[in-house]
């Protein structure tokens, strides 16, 4: 009776693990259609550029979210508005001063819902200043033009550029730049289940 009562015990052990392990999922970005961009303004007009570089890991069951995690490392230097010199000068110690602050990044401290949205609480480390940042996501499920379902989530926010120290130093900022930043967050990719080792 005992053997019996073991061996049923062991079976509904590893019912409830592989239950867990399948909530588990790998996220593959889709880099066609996911989106780190921002809009800066000036006196004149608007200024409006992405990031084509950067490495976005997510983890944990995105249905419960359990376990969820996000981490996110940009490319400094991979920044463009289309415009050669201005890109340069953006480069430059006068803003983002990618030679010495090559890599931005994102870790998340707490993932949760919040009614239809999904709010990502995490630390931003950029320009060497590191902020708390909260990040209210509007997540949309459906298939992509190839028929393949896509997750996606999708944010804007603002910051102050001034927070993190960039162009307070520069001449042309002080005239005509304004201090707030809006960011326009778009990650679309696909979950998949992990497989076991």
């Amino acid at each position: 009776m005992n053997r019996i009562k073991l061996l049923v015990g062991s079976v509904a052990l590893l019912g409830l693990v592989g239950a867990a392990q399948a909530g588990s999922k790998s996220f593959e970005v889709d880099p066609n259609h996911s989106i780190f961009g921002f809009t800066a303004s000036t006196l004149l007009f608007d200024v409006q550029g992405h990031f084509e570089k950067y490495k976005v890991t997510v983890s944990g069951d995105p249905d419960t979210l359990a376990d969820a995690k996000v981490q996110v490392e940009i490319d400094a230097a991979s920044l463009t508005t289309g415009i050669k010199n201005r890109d340069t000068h953006l480069r430059s110690d006068d803003f983002f001063d990618v030679k010495k602050f090559p890599k931005i990044t994102f870790t998340s401290n707490t993932v949760k819902k919040d009614g239809a949205k999904i709010v990502v609480d995490g630390t931003l480390d950029m320009h060497g200043v590191k902020k708390p940042m909260t990040i209210p996501f509007e997540p949309v499920i459906g298939k992509n033009g190839a028929g393949i379902m896509e997750n996606v989530y999708k944010a804007d926010i603002s910051l102050n550029r001034k927070d993190f120290g960039i162009g307070t130093d520069s001449v042309g900022a002080k005239i005509s730049l304004g201090d707030s930043v809006k960011l326009k967050l778009l990650l679309a990719g696909f979950f998949e289940e992990k497989k076991g080792k």
